[in-house]
């Protein structure tokens, strides 16, 4: 719901732009605009109060018509957009010729009577005008006529936490651990030494949220350094062994493998690199989060068994893994223990009371309670936590007894990962209308992906999703607050750290993507191409935003040819779904094209970065380690570019910007 007022956000304000003196428009325009911008608003408070609701409490009547005021707002954008790139267009053309008043009247009107594709004059910004007034008073009075019933919610303001350092090291205080961590150790290190030599394997096993990750990671830290070498990696639900094998060889020798990211090597010779590399070594690897067997047994081709007393640890959901993993009478199965009831009132009470304060005698009863719902599942107890202290202050107690009724069974009984989804969604329920955005846009991105900061907050500017009305910070700050915000409030996880205290990286959580994509799907907000298929509310809704991840050809190429990419916004492609990616002139208003990692040096693909330069809405371009050679010199058509990421790309130069400005053609270069 919340994605529709998101659509219409950035509208209005476009909506109000269009009334300056610049555009020429005539009164009678103005005035239709203005009308069309007074019927949105009220639209948008109206979508906005639902925003905080769940989905199951608000009736089927009132999606179909927030559907039809989200694809209302995307067509009214589009034919803003398209309108202002064409007078933009015509300016920057007036100042490359002689400064003068007739010529640039002249200029002026040529470029603004080609706004459409039919040659039609600039007064066809009123029809398109007229026609959305139309339609917007007759949702108006479909809300009326059915009575629709707009819940009102009680959503809190959000302010960015100054303490951000402060809640990266509450994060870290790990609750429970020790115990887990001693078991797992005298698992991996007690035996006779005959026993010692050998391989050992301890899986870890247990469903999503249990903390499985977070203690193979604390058991690795520990013991590494009795190791020659050591390596943590992720493999997750659809793997690319290439990149997992990859990565395993980088953590083992970060100097020896420093390019190994960017080589063309085929999986047999990253086998054979990691075989001769382990054949000597005494080593600790983790392999976390296994999703099947057979991504197991290719692993296992490529761990040399040198008896030299080499420990593996693996974490998996799935029993059947983890015994395919513990094949030897050495290896052991550590089966993820549920928190104890004092473990996790001292996670729940240290992530809402700082420094050591207790809970208040009024809400002692309603913790306890909502701890029982959590089940001693950390991902819920630090999840529910999070929505109750969020923004520095603590929620009142009849908050707190509104969230327990909300929850329902909780994690006590029927489908844990159905459960788990309801307790997160609270959180993404109390999230700010800008905030729900900015989260849901991570869908865009594959299972255990770590995601750079500065390229996702670009994309985010990108896609509109910032907008500072008072302009009294820049838009990076603003969506660096966002992005903050999200760690603060438990939804996304910091990975990097750097002096200053600053996230350079992030990771989303499996339940929080699991739940997110899932909205994304319902929403029509993101189309995630990754052979894994996905309820929508209305299957009849345009594709806006398009993620090719990790292709499954039979399950996913039989939707682009009935796509109609016209009206898709923004294309994010993973190296593994390359050849998956339409011809790029088959996209009209695209505003991010994020290509990175992707060789485009294979064949295979259509992607042809000359029909870049036709995308006129462009504002995200990302070629990022896409071994790009050159870019073809008509990319200084795009005027609005706002961002250009072309690190490891290998290009010496931009082409030359003969007679553009940089307040009209400013990219900041992504490096």
């Amino acid at each position: 719901m919340e994605v529709a007022a998101g659509a219409m956000s950035p509208l209005l304000l476009k909506l109000g732009g269009l009334l300056v003196d610049e555009y020429k428009l005539e009164n009678r325009v103005k005035k239709g605009i203005q009308s069309l911008e007074t019927e949105l608003t009220f639209m948008y408070s109206a979508l906005r109060e639902v925003g905080g609701v769940p989905a199951d409490q608000l009736e089927e009547q009132v999606y179909i018509w927030a559907d039809m005021v989200r694809e209302l707002s995307y067509e009214i954008e589009d034919a803003v957009d398209a309108f202002m790139v064409r007078v933009e267009d015509g300016h920057a053309h007036d100042r490359a010729g002689p400064n003068n008043t007739k010529n640039r009247v002249k200029k002026f009107l040529k470029r603004a009577t080609k706004l459409f594709s039919k040659g039609k004059d600039l007064h066809q910004i009123s029809s398109a005008i007229e026609e959305a007034q139309i339609l917007s008073k007759q949702l108006a009075e479909l809300r009326e006529r059915y009575k629709l019933d707009m819940l009102g919610a009680n959503a809190g303001a959000s302010t960015i936490d100054p303490c951000l350092a402060a809640m990266y090291k509450d994060v870290t205080e790990l609750v429970g651990i020790d115990d887990p961590c001693d078991k797992m150790i005298k698992m991996l290190t007690v035996g006779d030494l005959e026993s010692r030599q050998r391989l050992k394997v301890v899986s870890v096993v247990g469903f999503g949220g249990l903390g499985k990750t977070t203690l193979a990671k604390e058991v690795y830290v520990r013991i590494k350094v009795q190791f020659d070498c050591a390596a943590f990696v992720s493999v997750s639900r659809n793997p690319d062994m290439k990149k997992v094998f990859k990565d395993m060889l980088y953590e083992l020798d970060k100097i020896q493998f420093e390019h190994i990211h960017i080589a063309a090597t085929a999986e047999k010779q990253l086998i054979d690199k990691l075989r001769d590399f382990l054949e000597k070594k005494m080593y600790l690897i983790v392999i976390d989060d296994i999703w099947d067997e057979k991504s197991w047994e290719l692993i296992k081709c490529a761990l040399y068994n040198n008896g030299l007393g080499r420990r593996l640890i693996t974490t998996t959901r799935i029993s059947s893994v983890s015994e395919a993993c513990c094949s030897s009478s050495d290896d052991r199965i550590y089966r993820m223990n549920h928190l104890t009831d004092d473990d996790s009132k001292r996670l729940f009470h240290k992530r809402i009371f700082p420094n050591g304060k207790e809970c208040p005698d009024e809400l002692a009863q309603v913790s306890e309670d909502i701890l029982k719902k959590c089940g001693g599942v950390p991902l819920a107890i630090i999840t529910i936590a999070s929505f109750l202290a969020s923004n520095q202050q603590i929620k009142t107690k009849n908050q707190w007894y509104a969230l327990l009724k909300s929850i329902g069974r909780g994690l006590t009984g029927g489908d844990c990962v159905e459960d788990m989804q309801k307790i997160l969604s609270f959180s993404y329920y109390d999230l700010p209308s800008h905030l729900k955005a900015c989260l849901l846009y991570l869908s865009t991105f594959p299972e255990d992906y770590v995601i750079g900061r500065d390229r996702l907050i670009w994309r985010w500017i990108a896609e509109g999703f910032v907008r500072d009305e008072k302009q009294d910070i820049s838009l990076y700050e603003l969506a660096e607050s966002y992005y903050n915000e999200l760690i603060n409030r438990s939804m996304i996880q910091p990975v990097g750290i750097d002096a200053e205290g600053r996230a350079e990286t992030c990771q989303v959580h499996d339940m929080v993507l699991d739940l997110i994509c899932s909205l994304s799907s319902a929403e029509n907000f993101v189309s995630i191409l990754d052979g894994i298929k996905r309820k929508k509310r209305n299957s009849q809704s345009k594709v806006r935003r398009l993620s090719f991840q990790n292709i499954m050809l039979e399950s996913t190429t039989p939707l682009l040819p009935n796509t109609d990419m016209q009206q898709v916004r923004s294309v994010c492609v993973f190296s593994h779904a390359i050849s998956h990616v339409p011809s790029l002139a088959c996209f009209q208003v695209l505003r991010v094209l994020d290509l990175a990692y992707c060789d485009l040096r294979e064949h295979g693909h259509k992607i042809n970065l000359s029909h870049v330069c036709n995308l006129l809405h462009l504002r995200y371009l990302g070629l990022r380690d896409t071994q790009v050679g050159e870019l073809p010199a008509e990319i200084g058509k795009l005027r609005i570019l706002q961002t250009l990421d072309i690190e490891g790309t290998g290009l010496k130069e931009l082409p030359s910007i003969e007679y553009y400005s940089a307040t009209t053609f400013d990219v900041p270069v992504c490096e």
